[in-house]
C-alpha cells in the first residue's frame, strides 16, 4: 500500500482560495486520480490544498481495501484527525470537515461512522463528483453516506470541473470495476462491474493533459487491458486501439497502462506493443502465483503454463520488454510445494520489478472462509524468500543498464545541485547532474550505474540540445530482460 498527499494545484484569479484542503491517498494509482479529481471539484468551492491536515478546513482520506492494514490505518488516522479537529474548534479558527472516501468507505460506510463520531460524511468511490453537494448539506446534518451504488458514467459526467496538474507525467482512468471475482479480492464489491469511458472523453481529458505540459499518461483501470470503450465509429474500442489514438496526441510521447490481467492480453495489444514506439516497453502483469493449484483456488482462470507463453509472446513482439507482476504467498492451503512453483515461476520470467504480499482475508471473499489458513510465520518466511529472489532480480536488471543509452525524461529537480531526475523507459528512477534545465523533456542518457531502485546517468553529448523526442527502442541486439 502506497500513500500519497495531493500536491498543491494551480489557483486562478477567478477561483482564489480562502479553505484549506488535506487530502491523503491510500493504495493504487487509480486512488491518486481520484483525489486529484476530488481537489478539482472542489477548488470552485475555493479550497486549494495543503501539506497538512493541522488546521485544514477540510481533510479527505481516499482509502484503499485491498488489505486487512490497510483499512486499519485509516481508523488510526482518524482518531488523529479526531483530535486536530476538537482543537481546532476549541482554538476558534471554525470547523473541520472529515470525510472518507474510496473503497473502506464503500465496503464499511455505516461502521466508519459507528466507530469514528469525528468522520462527518462517508463518500463511495463513484460519488466524488458529489463533494460540492455534499459539503453544503453536511453543514447542516452530520452523518451522510453516499456512493453505495455503483454508477461511474454518471461520475464521469459530473466532473466537468477542468483538471489541473503541473507536471510532466499524469494518471488517466480509462476503465472501473472487475469482472474477474479472484476468491480473495474485494474489488468487485466496492468498485462494480467493468465500465470503460468512451475514447472521446478520454482524448479530450488527454489532450488537455498535453497543452498544460504533460509528455506521459499512465492508462489505469482495476483491469486496464479489458477495455472496450465506445469508440468513434460507435462500436467497443480495444485498448490498442484507444493507445493508437492516443499517440496521435502532438506533445504526448509516452503511454503506459496498469493494471492488467493475463487473460485480457488480447492479440491486438502485443501487436501495438511491437509498432507503437509511444506505448513504453514496460508492463506490469500481475500473476499472484505459480502454482496451478493455487490458481485455480484462486479463480484466476488461467495457469502457469499460459502465463508463461504469454510472456514469450509479448518478448518475441516486443524483445525489450521488462515485466512487473504481482505476487501473494500463504494464500489458504499453500504448501511448500506450492511456494516452490511460484520461486520456480519467477526464475522462468524474470523481473525487472514485482510486488509481492502475505495473504490477508478480507470480509466478504470466498477465500476468508476456506478452511485451512496458511500460520503467519510461514508466510512471513515464505515472503521473505520470494522478496529476496525478486529483488536479485531487479538489482540484475538495473545493472545491466550501465553502459546503456536510455531517453529519459525529466520530470523534476534532485536534490543535489543541479541535479535532475527522471524515468526511464522501463519506469527507474534516473539521477542526472546538470540537468535541471531539462526538466519536461526527453533527452538520451548515457547509464553509469544501477542501483535496488534507480539508475545514475550523464547526460549524452550527442543529444543534449533536441527537443521532446519519441521514445527510441534498442535493437533486436540491444534487448533487454531481466537475467533469470
Amino acid at each position: 500500500m502506497t500513500e500519497t498527499l495531493v500536491s498543491p494545484a494551480v489557483e486562478t484569479a477567478d477561483t482564489p482560495a480562502t479553505k484549506r484542503l488535506f487530502i491523503k491517498t491510500y493504495g493504487c494509482q487509480m486512488n491518486v486520480y481520484d483525489s486529484e479529481r476530488m481537489a478539482d471539484v472542489l477548488r470552485p468551492l475555493g479550497y486549494a490544498p495543503t501539506d497538512t491536515p493541522e488546521g485544514a478546513d477540510f481533510v479527505i482520506l481516499n482509502t484503499c481495501h485491498i488489505r486487512e492494514k490497510a483499512a486499519e490505518k485509516v481508523y488510526s488516522e482518524l482518531g488523529k484527525l479526531r483530535l486536530m479537529k476538537l482543537d481546532k474548534a476549541a482554538s476558534g479558527d471554525g470547523a473541520m470537515t472529515i470525510a472518507v472516501a474510496g473503497c473502506v468507505a464503500q465496503a464499511e460506510g455505516e461502521e466508519i461512522m459507528r466507530r469514528q463520531p469525528a468522520v462527518d460524511l462517508v463518500v463511495g468511490p463513484q460519488a466524488y463528483h458529489q463533494l460540492p453537494e455534499l459539503l453544503t448539506r453536511t453543514a447542516r446534518a452530520r452523518g451522510e453516506r453516499i456512493g453505495a451504488d455503483f454508477a461511474p458514467d454518471a461520475k464521469f459526467d459530473a466532473l466537468s470541473a477542468p483538471r489541473v496538474t503541473t507536471g510532466v507525467t499524469a494518471f488517466l482512468t480509462v476503465q472501473e470495476g472487475c469482472d474477474k471475482f479472484c476468491s480473495f479480492c474485494v474489488v468487485p464489491y466496492t468498485r462494480g462491474a467493468e465500465w470503460s469511458r468512451p475514447v472521446a472523453d478520454i482524448v479530450t481529458e488527454a489532450r488537455r493533459l498535453a497543452d498544460q505540459g504533460v509528455r506521459e499518461v499512465t492508462l489505469l483501470g482495476q483491469n486496464v487491458n479489458a477495455y472496450d470503450g465506445i469508440g468513434p465509429d460507435g462500436s467497443p474500442s480495444t485498448l490498442a486501439q484507444l493507445a493508437r489514438a492516443l499517440a496521435d496526441i502532438p506533445g504526448l510521447d509516452r503511454i503506459r497502462y496498469t493494471t492488467s490481467h493475463p487473460n485480457d492480453m488480447s492479440d491486438d495489444l502485443i501487436a501495438a506493443h511491437a509498432e507503437l514506439d509511444a506505448l513504453m516497453p514496460y508492463l506490469h502483469l500481475p500473476v499472484q502465483s505459480g502454482s496451478d493449484r493455487i490458481l485455480r483456488l484462486m479463480n484466476r482462470k488461467h495457469g502457469r503454463a499460459k502465463y508463461i507463453d504469454l510472456i514469450g509472446r509479448i518478448r518475441e513482439a516486443r524483445p525489450d520488454m521488462a515485466i512487473s507482476g504481482d505476487f501473494i504467498v500463504g494464500f489458504p492451503s499453500e504448501t511448500d510445494r506450492d511456494f516452490e512453483d511460484t520461486l520456480d515461476l519467477v526464475r522462468t520470467v524474470g523481473y525487472a520489478s514485482a510486488f509481492s504480499f502475505m495473504y490477508s482475508p478480507r470480509p466478504g471473499t470466498p477465500a476468508s472462509t476456506m478452511g485451512t489458513q496458511v500460520p503467519d510465520d510461514v508466510s512471513r518466511a515464505r515472503l521473505h524468500a520470494l522478496q529476496a529472489l525478486l529483488t536479485e532480480q531487479q538489482v540484475a536488471f538495473n545493472a545491466a543498464q550501465a553502459g546503456r543509452t536510455l531517453d529519459v525524461l525529466f520530470e523534476k529537480v534532485g536534490r543535489h545541485g543541479r541535479q535532475a531526475i527522471g524515468r526511464s523507459p522501463y519506469l527507474q528512477s534516473v539521477h542526472v547532474e546538470d540537468a535541471d534545465h531539462l526538466i519536461g523533456r526527453i533527452v538520451p542518457v548515457q547509464i553509469l550505474s544501477g542501483a535496488q531502485n534507480s539508475l545514475s546517468g550523464t547526460l549524452s553529448a550527442s543529444g543534449v540540445d533536441r527537443p521532446v523526442l519519441q521514445g527510441v527502442r534498442p535493437s533486436s541486439g540491444d534487448a533487454l530482460r531481466a537475467e533469470r
